[in-house]
């Protein structure tokens, strides 16, 4: 845990920039949901901008980087978990706590109000921590689809997998098929972590762990059966101190053409917060 108090007074030192590429190890299906089912289209499409192109939502990949850390932390059981829906069958469960050093709510917020715990009493937020953490839609970078690529594709940028279910009394199968991108794609990803005080110093380090987590995890619908395997790329670490926003003073790269594991000595090497000048 952190060593933030419920006396810390929040007031902007700087932000940290990450930018860099998620890579596509196998096939990405994020869904678009039912709605934009098309006649003689896949029976789960990815979700697609207004352009047509697949795309990461920023709400996809920062909700699976904090249900990892969650688990990581030992965090996702029900005495640390509220309910945010209860609609039966579209339950939504995440970890909130009001312990103002808890990194997992200063990183990702938290919201104030009476809040059901899946198991004991009802959990009665009274302070609203803002978000430290911002993770942006990452676009796909058109490039990383090269013509060859495109002369095995079932669409212009998208492939699509057949997949059966297996009914195990009758044994009757039951296809459906999965719209994904496909190996070898690359996102856009951009993180800016505010840091609000001095103890927030210790957060990017969090970040830099779901990230490490998530390379040997899955983002996406299907991850256990093969789709969603990603890893991250070229990462460059900028930091913009308060000068820079209030007096245009020049920003501090920090680390360039980087992987997790270099980005993760970086933010946790211990005279990283003496870097983190306002």
């Amino acid at each position: 845990m952190s060593a933030h108090t419920a006396h810390t007074e929040l007031r902007l030192i700087g932000k940290l920039i990450l930018e860099g590429e998620l890579h596509c190890q196998t096939g990405l299906h994020i869904g678009a949901g039912k709605g934009s089912l098309e006649i003689g289209g896949a029976d789960n499409p990815v979700v697609k901008d207004a352009f047509g192109r697949p795309y990461v939502p920023g709400s996809s990949l920062r909700g699976r980087l904090r249900a990892l850390l969650e688990q990581a932390s030992g965090l996702a059981v029900p005495s640390e978990l509220v309910y945010l829906s209860r609609r039966r069958g579209q339950e939504v469960r995440i970890h909130q706590s009001d312990r103002p050093d808890d990194e997992i709510c200063l990183l990702f917020g938290r919201s104030a109000g009476r809040l059901e715990r899946v198991e004991g009493e009802p959990l009665e937020g009274g302070v609203a921590t803002p978000a430290r953490l911002t993770v942006y839609d990452a676009p796909l970078d058109p490039d990383s689809i090269t013509p060859q690529m495109r002369e095995n594709l079932d669409d212009e940028l998208t492939e699509v997998k057949s997949e059966n279910a297996i009914d195990r009394i009758t044994s009757q199968a039951n296809p459906r098929t999965l719209e994904r991108v496909p190996a070898g794609a690359r996102f856009k990803v951009r993180f800016v972590v505010d840091i609000l005080c001095e103890e927030d110093k210790a957060l990017p380090a969090r970040l830099a762990e779901g990230l490490r987590l998530l390379e040997d995890d899955t983002l996406g619908g299907g991850g256990s059966r093969g789709s969603g395997r990603v890893s991250f790329a070229n990462l460059r670490l900028v930091w913009r101190p308060r000068s820079f926003y209030a007096a245009g003073a020049p920003e501090q790269e920090l680390l360039a053409g980087a992987d997790v594991a270099a980005l993760q000595a970086t933010l946790s090497a211990p005279d990283f917060p003496s870097r983190l000048t306002a």
